[in-house]
């Protein structure tokens, strides 16, 4: 029996795993002891993953649909010229952006990058990921007032901070290693502050949940803001010395009075005040945000509202403080630096001349051969799909027939595709249904990249099982595709995920996300290695856990950091009498992942998983519309779209709220096409939504 070590590649916290393989099977998966992340423990998922061993079946082929609807098998080859041919066809006949992609977070370092080589350098077509759906909001916040894409904490700090401020964010059952994190804080008077609509499992758990109004936290961040600089609990040495734009932000936040806070967060006066003097008492304060902010219409901005408290009270940069940002997916901190999507390859603007020409001296070709401009996003090219100007998709382990907000309109997308082409380990997913070739991929524990966490961690993926016949990666079959394109040259260097590893590494030299000190053996069997770590500062950079800005020094050009800030915005999406509940979206349970096509074929999690889509309604609101627990109810949204419910009762949503987990494709039905302004992030929170309750020949409305 041998032991290979590897990363788990469902959520962002990267949890490193001991698989012990027998006779190419997967007999016991133990969480890696010592490994900085996790430590020898894992959630249920973690623990599943040895359940993949048997998801692509021997001789797997890709397979075309023929005209009359049936699918046919062919080689490898044969489908990558397939492929290749018809995205050539398709831009000669509608245009360079005719074409487009859909990547994950959940692919490797690697496969993003040459994903993006192919498509975006060769073919000038448009990639976005669906790290759009869970992250874009917490990119640009930092690029604005950090400079660069870059979250400065270590885990660590969740053990060493006093007062722990979750914001929008749910770790007991959405980042169940990071809430261990917590609860192994052993600081004397240490407290646990929720903010959040609902009362989640973290706030039942928490010393303090304010249970603001939905879309309210911009309001009361300003409030609390206002408050502390009334109050003179302020850090005046570091604002001085390393922010910039304080003086415009104080006078800015003065009309965010107490009473207007009260007014429209829903809390009393005597909570605002409360939750200033926790913020002022802490000694180590760390604010920590997730989707409930980010999947907002003003996400960033309310971000910024979290990082603007961080800085003028000097918690940034200081064991057991920050202003951070807990990531979703697997490797979207990969995506996000090594996608060539929205910057290029380890950061940097598509237009900076100095860098396009680093990147193609790195890539050994003209600069010409270069995307030129940052990529459209997710949202514009569905709606450029609808609308009859994008013919082809291609998209990787994603499912955006599930997961995109109010998906009746991807639905209706992939029935115009001339090309659509869906990369998978499952034929199952409801994207799948549409697609016009299907490629077969393996699964992680097949693949070996790179994963970065969301702490900035490099970990290694190792093959843990020997392929079957015809089994390929993903990244072979990017590879596959664009050999039959015919980019030759350009592939040079790209053969091997490890050979595309070291072309990151070089991309990366001198930027911020500086990889250069990695090596792609250092990572195995390793404890993973945070960026920041250049060539030649090994030793310096040799602690296990770091965290960034210690010095003071940000990524601006000025090397201090940005109060940025923006009036709270009417909600485009108000509550009205034909629509006068919200419906609030989030995780269900911790096994759950996503929209279930990995979590679906493990036994144990599925047979405790709810088969149906519910939601959780407030008691009260049950009695006094006369709906009993299971009852099954129709929702219809805004968004014009309506879907059925078992309901589930509870006294931890507000009285107006309904809650439903992303789990299941009813979910996103009711989600509407509303972004933030500035990163384009749906707002998948805060949906006005009307319900009936269903009976055998009627609807009773409410």
């Amino acid at each position: 029996m041998k032991k290979i070590q590897s990363v788990c590649n469902y959520c962002a916290i990267d949890c490193n795993l001991d698989f012990y393989v027998e006779d190419n099977r997967v007999v016991k998966t133990v969480p890696t002891k010592g490994y900085p992340v996790n430590d020898g423990f894992c959630c249920i998922k973690g623990l599943s993953l040895d359940k993949q061993q048997k998801t692509v079946k021997p001789k797997s082929l890709p397979k075309i649909r023929q005209e009359d609807g049936s699918f046919r098998e062919v080689s490898w080859d044969e489908g990558f010229r397939h492929v290749a041919d018809k995205l050539k066809e398709l831009q000669e006949k509608y245009g360079t952006e005719s074409v487009a992609g859909i990547s994950t977070g959940q692919l490797t370092m690697e496969e993003f990058a040459l994903f993006g080589h192919v498509m975006r350098d060769h073919l000038k077509a448009n990639v976005d990921g669906n790290t759009r759906l869970c992250m874009a909001t917490a990119v640009v916040a930092h690029k604005q007032s950090y400079g660069f894409d870059a979250p400065g904490y270590t885990l660590k700090d969740l053990e060493l901070s006093d007062t722990i401020i979750f914001i929008g964010a749910n770790p007991v059952v959405a980042h169940p290693i990071l809430w261990g994190r917590v609860r192994q804080n052993q600081i004397p008077g240490r407290k646990v502050i929720v903010l959040d609509p609902r009362e989640s499992e973290t706030a039942m758990n928490a010393d303090y949940w304010y249970g603001l109004r939905w879309r309210s936290d911009l309001l009361l961040l300003y409030t609390v803001a206002n408050l502390l600089i009334e109050k003179d609990y302020l850090d005046h040495t570091f604002i001085e010395e390393h922010t910039e734009h304080f003086e415009e932000f104080r006078e800015f936040v003065r009309s965010y009075t107490l009473e207007r806070g009260v007014e429209g967060t829903g809390l009393s006066k005597e909570q605002i005040l409360e939750l200033t003097e926790l913020i002022h008492n802490g000694k180590r304060v760390s604010f920590w945000w997730t989707m409930g902010v980010n999947q907002g219409y003003e996400a960033v901005r309310t971000a910024q509202a979290v990082i603007n408290l961080a800085l003028m009270t000097g918690n940034i940069g200081k064991p057991g403080t920050g202003a951070n940002s807990i990531t979703g997916q697997c490797n979207a901190m990969g995506s996000r630096s090594y996608s060539n999507t929205a910057v290029f390859y380890g950061g940097g603007d598509f237009t900076n001349p100095a860098r396009r020409e680093r990147i193609a001296e790195v890539l050994g070709v003209k600069t010409s051969q270069l995307a030129e401009k940052p990529t459209k996003t997710y949202n514009q090219i569905i709606e450029g799909i609808n609308a009859g100007e994008i013919k082809g998709l291609w998209i990787l382990c994603t499912n955006p027939r599930h997961s995109w907000t109010n998906n009746e309109t991807f639905a209706s997308a992939a029935k115009k595709l001339e090309l659509f082409v869906v990369q998978d380990i499952y034929d199952s997913i409801e994207s799948a249904e549409d697609c016009t070739v299907f490629f077969p991929v393996v699964p992680g524990l097949k693949k070996e990249g790179t994963y970065i966490n969301l702490e900035r961690r490099l970990s290694g993926m190792r093959p843990v099982l020997e392929r079957g016949e015809n089994e390929i990666s993903d990244y072979e079959a990017i590879l596959g595709v664009g050999r039959a394109l015919g980019m030759g040259e350009e592939l040079k260097g790209w053969e091997t995920p490890k050979d595309c590893f070291n072309l990151m590494r070089e991309c990366s030299r001198n930027m911020p996300c500086d990889i250069t000190g990695v090596t792609w053996e250092a990572l195995e069997n390793s404890h993973g290695i945070q960026w920041p770590y250049p060539e030649g500062r090994e030793e310096e950079l040799s602690a296990e856990e770091r965290r960034l800005y210690e010095d003071g020094q940000f990524f601006t050009p000025s090397k201090k950091a940005q109060f940025v800030f923006e009036e709270v915005r009417e909600n485009p999406l108000p509550q009205t009498e034909e629509f006068p509940y919200i419906l609030n979206t989030g995780r269900g349970s911790v096994g759950q992942w996503h929209t279930q096509s990995r979590t679906k074929e493990v036994k144990f999690v599925e047979d405790v998983s709810v088969k149906r889509a519910y939601l959780y309604m407030n008691t009260e609101l049950a009695n006094d519309k006369g709906i009993k627990e299971l009852n099954k109810i129709r929702v219809y949204s805004v968004n014009g779209q309506d879907a059925v419910f078992e309901v589930k009762l509870t006294d931890h949503v507000q009285y107006e709220e309904l809650y439903a987990p992303i789990h299941y494709i009813e979910c996103n039905k009711l989600t509407p096409s509303v972004y933030d302004t500035y990163s384009k992030e749906p707002s998948y929170k805060a949906t006005p939504v009307r319900f009936e309750k269903c009976q055998e020949d009627s609807y009773v409305s409410y």
